[in-house]
């Protein structure tokens, strides 16, 4: 028998994933399935009550304890924009973007807004405040594309910590988790692929014997729809693969620690990450 989702789930992992029985026809479990990083969008204005609406949608989303620890900065000043866009040149889109965001991770508004005293520059503190970020930023890239925005997150903000801090005029305990541009996308994009469950779902307890052998045959499908042997990383050190997929250029990215200065620049703002 023929599933609703059996187009959408070869488009994201690249074969027919078994269900294992009848699931509902859901729309928007379709859209998610299809769902794809847009870096291209038209000169088309987003109006102001969608991006209003979209913003209301993101921090809807789950809070760790009712805490509330996200906050967004819509950066609308043309220079300051075009100051974080000349931090990180090979991604335009920062720049061209109708609307762009930097959703941070806010431990400071609950020690101020405190009657008692709070000790909030924690691991666990700054843990908490990253994930609810993270889980509003998830939302706003839900919400946007199911009003037919695209969306493209910018997490190497991350790696130019000193600047960003000082463009966006952070205090002790904010901290940017991810930027996120929004806007209509001017081309289709497409699918990324997946890795399959076999590599990511474990059932009752961490068992990663078969991943080697998921991540190779995932490492194949995704070879025989969009090649990357002809774009290897650092071939002057590691050489020309003759096969070269997914797992090997992410070994090779993985090589260079990214976030650089980030850890003591939290440190030097209020967290103890020791504790």
């Amino acid at each position: 028998m023929t599933q609703p989702y059996e187009s959408e789930l070869t488009a994201r992992f690249g074969f027919d994933l078994d269900l294992g029985e009848e699931v509902p026809d859901n729309a928007w479990i379709k859209q998610v399935l299809l769902r794809r990083t847009q870096r291209r969008y038209n000169a088309r204005t987003v109006p102001e009550s969608v991006v209003r609406l979209i913003l209301a949608a993101a921090f809807s989303a789950s809070s760790k304890s009712d805490f509330q620890q996200a906050s967004v900065i819509r950066i609308e000043d043309r220079a300051r924009r075009d100051k974080l866009a000349a931090l990180i040149p090979d991604m335009p889109w920062i720049g061209t973007a109708p609307v762009f965001l930097v959703f941070l991770g806010d431990a400071r508004r609950l020690e101020r807004i405190a009657k008692h005293p709070v000790a909030n520059g924690t691991l666990e503190g700054f843990f908490n405040a990253t994930v609810d970020a993270a889980l509003a930023l998830q939302t706003c890239i839900l919400a946007a594309e199911t009003l037919g925005l695209g969306t493209c997150p910018i997490s190497v903000l991350r790696n130019h910590i000193n600047a960003v801090g000082h463009i966006l005029a952070l205090p002790d305990k904010v901290f940017p988790v991810a930027g996120l541009c929004l806007g209509y996308p001017a081309q289709p994009g497409f699918v990324s692929m997946r890795l399959p469950p076999d590599a990511t779902v474990h059932h009752d307890r961490y068992d990663d014997s078969g991943s080697i052998a998921a991540v190779g045959a995932y490492d194949r499908r995704r070879d025989a729809r969009h090649s990357i042997k002809d774009r290897q990383k650092s071939p002057e050190v590691f050489g020309i693969a003759e096969f070269y997929g997914w797992s090997e250029d992410k070994a090779r990215q993985a090589m260079t620690p990214e976030g650089a200065g980030f850890a003591a620049w939290l440190r030097a703002r209020g967290f103890d990450l020791t504790k």
